[in-house]
């Protein structure tokens, strides 16, 4: 009963609580409830085995106070029944978040938990993701100052959350940026903006000596690490008029770690992109290459934990369903990622545009290897991985900049229309041609091509009923599996089709019901049924129906959620 006393005070605290609560002329407390809620059924024919609990849950309460001088937050989080794909240790209860801030003029000090990020996230990005089971913050303090206008100042130090606890390791940097267009006042009246920014972040991880074996225990070695491992970055942003580019370089020190088999090489990170956008157009360009660029508070972690850093992937990140049966996840150990994108709109009543215009996007993704030439190290093969404990103790490989490896990760061309028919009917189409390695995501299988066709529709009867329908088909490679394999254990599945029929009564209620159905290997149907309900700042989803087996990813993160089956509900509040 005791584990249950959160999860009860929660929804007592949402029920009694309605709007902000005003102290004073400046300050207020405010915050927000979210609870997912599983009532799991067992279904072998899709994979979702007997549940050990019956009911399973995430829920979180987060309070704000905010005041001209002071602002102070916390987070309970109930997690002793995490739902499906959520590692062990995600398992718990209690209040793992808690700061507060002192302002005064040009000054900020903030002494607990701490979400930023420098640049990009190359060297450092902390932050909480909850459909990923990601939360990396800080536990210190964090000093602002902005000296002078155009200048902004950080620095930061503390222990990384990883689940539960905090690992042993110190972490500290410091960020300068510099807006070079609020000195120079000829620069902003020509409409030019011009930043510079910098930033260094470090790790002190104990010291140890971790002794290696191979699988026979006839192989043996020791290692000693490095205490103190730096990583740089150096990034500068320009935009003159519709046009703004950026670009950014970073460098980190030797860092042997599980992820790159304790090598001793140095990792880098460098990225250029560059928009143009104006009324009805808009264009992307994007390059970036990562080598060796897994920056963790635990060298020994492996998954989603303690990463101190972030790095972006240059994919699109499709919503719908089938587009997203294959989500790409960025290769910290090394990649090159190039995306471009053009949207344009035809106006109104021209041959293209028609009587209400037409919007057209294309994009582009491709990514790759980069070229590694190895050590020569006796009985090391690159294409064997149970080789690669080899390369322990050593610098691992050389790496050209400009090379490119020969190994394709990821490949996606689309392009969609977007179609208002009438004043009531609009309509989207999308094709995806789309080009896979399951090796990225733990698979040895071949190369998965897929060609995907969505059609939407929606279609307003009056100003409160909307109809909205999706049709959906991904047609995949043949792939024969290997002897002894399961269905559900491949990732190439063949082909799936996807309907969905939703019904909205603004401005309180949707209703929907869909099906995901595999044509291919396992014939399995997936349907969900659902309805949606808002009142104010409440919203409560019930849902009811399958889940197939796949990967949720964001931002080149990705989590493998496991099949289910059951009864949903989800709660959100905001007050």
């Amino acid at each position: 009963m005791k584990k249950h006393i959160g999860f009860f005070l929660l929804l007592f605290i949402s029920s009694i609580v309605n709007g902000q609560i005003k102290i004073g002329d400046q300050a207020s407390i405010s915050g927000s409830v979210q609870s997912d809620i599983l009532f799991p059924e067992e279904d072998q024919k899709i994979g979702a085995g007997k549940p050990e609990h019956s009911v399973l849950t995430n829920t979180y309460l987060n309070l704000n106070f905010n005041s001209k001088y002071v602002s102070a937050g916390t987070r309970f989080e109930f997690l002793e029944y995490p739902l499906p794909g959520f590692e062990p240790d995600f398992k718990g209860w209690g209040l793992p978040y808690f700061f507060i801030t002192g302002k005064y003029k040009n000054v900020e000090l903030t002494a607990g938990d701490i979400y930023d990020q420098f640049g990009s996230g190359f060297i450092l990005r902390t932050y909480e993701e909850r459909s990923l089971g990601i939360d990396n913050s800080l536990r210190g303090g964090r000093l602002k100052v902005s000296p002078y206008k155009g200048i902004h100042l950080k620095v930061l130090g503390g222990k990384q959350r990883r689940y539960w606890e905090h690992n042993d390791s110190f972490v500290w940097g410091a960020d300068a940026e510099f807006n070079f267009d609020q000195w120079i006042k000829k620069l902003e009246k020509n409409n030019f903006y011009w930043s510079l920014g910098t930033s260094f972040v470090s790790k002190h991880e104990k010291e140890e000596v971790v002794s290696f074996y191979d699988d026979e225990y006839n192989w043996y070695k020791r290692l000693n690490f490095p205490e103190n491992v730096g990583a740089w970055d150096i990034r500068t942003q320009i935009q003159k008029g519709n046009v703004n580019v950026l670009l950014e370089y970073a460098l980190k020190a030797n860092d042997p770690s599980t992820d790159n088999y304790y090598i001793y090489k140095k990792g880098n990170a460098s990225m250029l992109s560059a928009s143009y956008s104006k009324k009805g157009m808009s264009a992307l360009v994007q390059a970036k290459r990562i080598d060796n660029m897994s920056f963790r508070s635990k060298r020994t972690m492996t998954g989603n934990s303690s990463f101190i850093n972030h790095l972006p992937a240059f994919t699109q990140q499709h919503t719908y369903a089938l587009a997203a049966i294959y989500p790409y996840a960025t290769q910290f150990q090394g990649e090159w990622a190039f995306q471009g994108e053009f949207s344009y709109t035809f106006p109104r009543k021209t041959a293209l545009g028609g009587k209400y215009g037409t919007t057209i996007r294309v994009n582009a993704s491709h990514v790759r290897s980069i070229d590694k030439d190895y050590e020569n190290i006796s009985g090391f093969n690159p294409k064997d991985h149970s080789t690669y404990y080899l390369l322990r103790g050593t610098n691992g490989y050389k790496s050209s900049f400009f090379k490119m490896g020969d190994e394709l990760y990821y490949q996606d061309i689309n392009f969609d229309i977007d179609k208002k028919l009438t004043s009531d009917l609009k309509i989207n189409f999308m094709y995806m041609n789309q080009r896979f390695n399951p090796l990225i995501l733990q698979h040895a299988e071949d190369i998965i091509t897929s060609n995907i066709f969505v059609l939407e529709g929606k279609y307003q009867l009056n100003k409160k009923f909307t109809f909205r329908t999706e049709l959906q088909y991904l047609s995949a490679s043949d792939y024969t599996g290997q002897a002894g394999e399961e269905p559900l254990e491949r990732s190439n599945q063949g082909d799936w089709m996807f309907g969905l029929l939703e019904v909205s009564f603004a401005p309180s209620f949707m209703l929907s019901v869909s099906d995901t159905y595999n044509s291919g290997i396992t014939k399995e149907h997936y349907y969900m049924f659902s309805g949606v309900y808002n009142y104010k700042s409440h919203r409560i989803q019930l849902a009811y129906g399958r889940t197939r087996a796949g990967y949720d990813c964001s931002g080149g993160v990705c989590r493998f959620v496991p099949a289910s089956k059951g009864f949903r509900i989800g709660y959100n509040y905001n007050f």
